[in-house]
């Protein structure tokens, strides 16, 4: 019963790709981006933000404030650089494919990548700053 979701949602990308010759499957990144950014975004009106959730369960305790206080503002960041992502996908749509391509297909991932990479030099530098 698990699997049969998984199966649906795969033939149905199949039926959209084969049917519309690609244009409804350029707005999947845009949508990604947008629902993503919702759960973020959503959880920052919330006392634990989803950063600071997978964050407790990676130590595997409770948090200091500080750590707190650092993980909401890093759900800042991630919400706006997924908003940026979001409208960069959305003018994607609109443009050549070759361009939608080179933003959807590789530059979006590779921006993702840097701002993982960035913040975890800074989340490293940051416990040792602060002993955590």
């Amino acid at each position: 019963m698990r699997m049969i979701f998984p199966i649906i949602f795969t033939f149905v990308v199949i039926c959209v790709f084969h049917f519309t010759h690609l244009n409804a499957l350029k707005f999947y990144p845009a949508f990604i981006n947008l629902l993503i950014l919702a759960i973020f975004f959503s959880s920052t009106f919330t006392d634990e933000t989803i950063i600071q959730k997978f964050a407790r369960m990676m130590e595997g305790k409770e948090l200091p404030e500080i750590v707190k206080d650092y993980t909401r503002k890093l759900t800042y960041v991630w919400c706006v650089f997924l908003l940026f992502n979001f409208l960069v996908s959305s003018a994607t749509i609109f443009m050549s494919p070759k361009v939608w391509t080179i933003y959807n297909g590789f530059l979006s991932y590779f921006l993702t990548g840097l701002l993982f990479a960035v913040e975890y030099v800074i989340r490293i530098r940051f416990k040792r700053k602060h002993n955590v």
